[in-house]
Order: structure tokens, then sequence, then C-alpha cells
């Protein structure tokens, strides 16, 4: 399923998974109907596959919460942090994750783990009391939370092979990341400019287009759209685990209602820092010559003029 210029930067174990299926979908029709389906169905099962460490983080925090059992002598919280321990293990040893990658993940778990100590102190949200794998009021397996997400933009980055037209300058990016996580601390004792900042995210990354490849074309997509929608589906995550009391919003104590949608435009800055910290390993690349595409029509044969030369009939 992967672009064959980028099967280099799949795993040992994604590169066999992907020759089994790149045999079985190279039979289907390559235009119409048949054609735009299976680069849909191909996105959706890369996306899942990009989304395994999340997604197998948010299975257990789910299951927790309808069948671990309430008086058990081992804290919830600490089963919780073990799990995602045994996850990203399992990732490693079934090299379905690179050395490299885990780097970056375990960036992540570092940078969201300052922040949870800091949030957790002043009150944003909480966590059960319970369990000895913790640093204060923060149970271990929050960090495995941030790294869920560093995992699935490094995943996404080679399973799609990113490519970008008018990437903003890295040291651009990483000052407004900077500001970000800084905003992060400081909206508790000095003014919250959060909108302001998104402005600014609008203006740097406001002309950069997204390349991606799905399975035998590229498509293309404004960067800003992409980190809305991958926005959106933290936020769908974040109330999976609010409903799973893996943490709680303070107007949640009482009773669990959904998480507010004005929470998008947190975790749209997320994605700022989120995206700043994998392009500082994994330069982000321009696009090819000559990729195909679902809106870029055949070149037909160019004409022999008189003079020799080749010129368009």
């Amino acid at each position: 399923m992967h672009s064959p210029s980028g099967s280099a930067a799949l795993t040992t174990a994604e590169r066999a998974i992907d020759a089994r299926f790149r045999t079985a979908l190279a039979r289907l029709p390559r235009h119409g109907p048949a054609g735009w389906l299976t680069e849909f169905a191909v996105f959706g099962l890369k996306q899942a596959w990009a989304c395994v460490f999340g997604g197998a983080m948010l299975a257990v925090i789910f299951a927790a919460q309808l069948w671990y059992p309430r008086d058990a002598a081992f804290a919830r919280n600490d089963f919780l942090t073990l799990a995602a321990v045994a996850i990203q293990i399992a990732m490693v040893a079934g090299r379905l994750e690179t050395l490299r990658e885990l780097r970056v993940v375990v960036l992540f778990h570092l940078v969201g783990t300052a922040m949870e100590l800091f949030k957790t102190q002043v009150g944003s949200w909480s966590y059960a009391p319970d369990g000895l794998l913790r640093i204060g009021a923060v149970p271990l397996f929050s960090g495995f939370m941030y790294a869920a997400v560093g995992s699935y933009l490094v995943r996404v980055n080679r399973l799609f092979d990113l490519r970008f037209t008018r990437y903003p300058r890295r040291w651009v990016t990483a000052l407004l990341a900077v500001a970000v996580y800084a905003n992060f601390f400081t909206n508790h004792y000095l003014v919250d400019v959060r909108w302001l900042l998104i402005a600014a995210v609008a203006l740097v990354f406001g002309r950069c287009v997204m390349q991606f490849r799905i399975f035998r074309f590229r498509w293309r997509m404004p960067l800003l759209l992409a980190f809305l929608l991958v926005a959106f589906f933290i936020w769908l995550a974040e109330n999976i685990a609010t409903w799973s009391n893996a943490w709680l919003y303070p107007s949640q104590l009482g009773g669990w209602h959904p998480v507010s949608p004005a929470k998008l435009a947190s975790w749209f800055l997320l994605m700022i820092i989120s995206v700043v910290l994998v392009t500082w390993t994994s330069r982000p690349q321009p696009p090819e010559e000559g990729e195909p595409g679902p809106r870029r029509p055949a070149r037909r044969p160019a004409a022999i003029g008189r003079s020799g030369r080749t010129g368009e009939p």
C-alpha cells in the first residue's frame, strides 16, 4: 500500500504486510468507482495502522472502565501504566516501530508529562488518586497518551510518504511551537493568547500544502486542514477517555458530559508542538516530480514540429 519510492522507510514487518496487500489490490481497476473505493479503503487501513499505538491505549482504557474490578488490590492506574509499557515494548519488538521513532515517542512522553504535572497542580484536570506508579498527582500512563500522538505522526509520515509544498522555515515553526507551549503554562497567570497564536499558525502554515500517497495516486490537502482534522479526532478520543474516567475535567466531576468543543483550539495548538517535534528529527520533504495523481491528466504525446523540436500538437 506504500509508494515504491518510500518502501525503504517501512519496518521489516510492514514491508511484508505491504507486499501482500499490494499484490491483492493491484488486480483491482485503476479508475472509475472501483478505483476510488480502493483508494478510500487503503486510506482507512493506513490510518488505522498509523493509530495502532493510540488505538491500543484507548481500547485498554475503555476496557478497564467496563471490566476492571473496583475492589482489585492492584490499582487501575498502575494497570494502565503497565499496559502502556507492554504496548510500547510490543511495538518495538514486533518491528512496528523503529528505534529512531521510539526516541521521538519518548520526547513526546517527557514534554507531555511536564505539562501534566503543571496542569494537575493548577486544577485544569485530575486523575484518580490510586496507584504507586505516579509522579505527584500524575499517573505515568498519562505520558503515553501524548506519546500516542507522537507515534501517530511519525508513522503517518512514512506510511503516506508525506511531502510538503511551501513548508515554512523550521526555525520559524520552532519559535511558534515554543510560544504555544509557553502559553499552556502562562495562560493561568497572564492573558491567554491562544487565539492570537492560532492566527499566527494560520499565517505561518497557511500557504503550505501537504501531498500524500494512498495507493496509486498522490493527493493534496492544505496543511491547516490536516491539523484541524487530527485535532478533531484527538478530541473524539478525549471524550472516550474521560468517559472511561482516565482523567476528568472539573465540570465532569459531578457527572460525565462531552468535552467542550472549545478544547479543539487547544488540540489544534498542540498539533503545532507535535509537528515541530517530529520535523526536527525527520525533515519535511518537498514533492517529487512526475508523481501520478487523480486530478492530473495524462499528458498527450508531443508532436514533432518542422524544426525537429518537440512541441504541443
